[in-house]
C-alpha cells in the first residue's frame, strides 16, 4: 500500500516538476533573451545534481545568466574570479586567530570562504594554477571542504558552473581531464542572432528594471533532484548509452567505424551515467515518466565533448571530438 502511495505521489511530482520548470523560463527569459538550449541544459544539470564547464567569449551575460537562475530559485551565489595569484584558501575558506572576550584565551577560527553557496560561478577557472582549481574537486564531488583537519559540509543544493574564454590561451592552466571529467556538461555559448542582439540592446540600454519572482525553494529542488534519481530508464535506453560510450574506447567498437586512428583516449563510466540521468531529467521535466534514446542522444555532445581525446592525427585533419562524436552517432 505503501509503494502505491509513493507511485502516486512520484506521479504528481513530475507533472508539478513540468509545470514549474516552465515558470521558471519564464522568469530568465525577462532577464535572458535567447540562449534557450543553454538554459534548458543548465536546468537540467541542476536537477540531475551535476555540473557544467561554459565555454564563451566575454559579454554574452553567463554571469548575468546565473545570478538570475539564482534568485528565481532562491538560492545564494557566489562568483569567484579566478586569477593566477588566487590561492587554495581563497575558495574554501581559512583559519585565523580570534580572542575570547572573556578569558582573553586566543583560538583558531575557521572562516568560510565564498564557496559555501548553493550556486558558485567558477569565471575564468582555467586562470588559476592547478592547485588552486583542485580545491573545487572535492567540495564538487564530496559535498564538503576539509581544513585543518576538520570537515564542512555544504549546504545542499551545490552547483558550480564554471567558465573560459576560448580566445584568449596565453597565461592560462589547462584543466586535467580528471577536473573536466567531474563536470556532467561542456556547453558552448555561441553569439545571439541579430533580432536577440536588438532586443538585447534595447533591454539593457534602458531604465527597464525586471521583477524576478520566486520559483522553487532548496526544499523543493532538493525534493525534485531524488525524484530525478527515481524515475527508471528502459534496460534498451540504458544499453544504447553505454554502448555508445563504449564505443569511444581505443580498441573495442571504435575500431569498427575506423575510429581507432582518431581517439587517444575516450570516455568513461561516469560518462554513461550522467547520459542517463541526462536524459531521466530531460523526460521529467518534459511530462514523461521514463526517458527514451532520442532523449539520450540529445545530450551526447555535451556529455562527451570533454571526455573524448582526439589522437594527434586527427587534429592534424581537423577532426575534434565533436566530429568523433557525429561519427559515431551516424553508425
Amino acid at each position: 500500500m505503501e509503494q502505491i502511495k509513493s507511485s502516486v505521489n512520484d506521479v504528481e511530482a513530475v507533472e508539478r516538476l513540468s509545470e514549474t520548470v516552465g515558470r521558471i523560463k519564464q522568469e530568465i527569459g525577462k532577464v535572458i533573451i535567447g540562449q534557450h538550449q543553454i538554459i534548458d541544459d543548465l536546468l537540467v544539470s541542476l536537477f540531475a545534481r551535476g555540473h557544467c564547464l561554459l565555454i564563451g567569449v566575454p559579454g554574452l551575460a553567463k554571469t548575468l545568466l546565473i545570478k538570475t537562475l539564482a534568485e528565481v530559485l532562491d538560492l545564494s551565489f557566489n562568483r569567484i574570479q579566478f586569477t593566477p595569484d588566487l590561492m587554495p584558501g581563497d575558495i574554501t575558506g581559512t583559519e585565523i586567530i580570534d580572542e575570547d572576550q572573556a578569558t582573553k584565551k586566543r583560538y583558531f577560527r575557521f572562516v568560510k570562504g565564498p564557496i559555501f553557496a548553493n550556486i558558485i560561478l567558477a569565471d575564468e577557472i582555467n586562470r588559476t594554477p592547478p592547485k588552486t582549481q583542485a580545491a573545487l574537486l572535492e567540495a564538487m564531488q564530496e559535498y564538503k571542504v576539509t581544513a585543518a583537519g576538520e570537515i564542512y559540509k555544504l549546504d545542499q543544493p551545490f552547483f558550480v558552473l564554471a567558465t573560459q574564454n576560448p580566445i584568449e590561451q596565453e597565461g592560462t592552466y589547462p584543466l586535467p581531464e580528471a577536473q573536466l571529467d567531474r563536470f556532467m556538461f561542456n556547453l558552448w555559448l555561441d553569439y545571439p542572432s541579430v533580432n536577440e542582439e536588438i532586443q538585447i540592446i534595447k533591454s539593457t540600454t534602458s531604465d527597464y528594471t525586471p521583477s524576478l519572482k520566486k520559483v522553487l525553494t532548496k526544499e523543493d529542488l532538493s525534493a525534485f533532484q531524488n525524484l530525478i534519481r527515481r524515475v527508471p530508464a528502459a534496460q534498451n535506453v540504458i544499453e544504447y548509452a553505454v554502448n555508445f560510450v563504449n564505443s569511444t574506447r581505443y580498441g573495442t567498437n571504435s575500431s569498427k567505424v575506423n575510429m581507432k586512428e582518431l581517439i587517444s583516449w575516450g570516455a568513461g563510466p561516469r560518462a554513461s551515467q550522467y547520459l542517463i540521468l541526462a536524459a531521466k531529467t530531460k523526460a521529467v521535466m518534459e511530462g514523461r515518466f521514463t526517458p527514451s534514446i532520442d532523449d539520450v542522444k540529445r545530450f551526447l555532445i555535451p556529455v562527451l565533448r570533454h571526455r573524448i581525446i582526439p589522437s594527434f592525427n586527427a587534429l592534424a585533419d581537423g577532426i575534434d571530438s565533436v566530429s568523433i562524436i557525429n561519427r559515431l552517432t551516424e553508425n
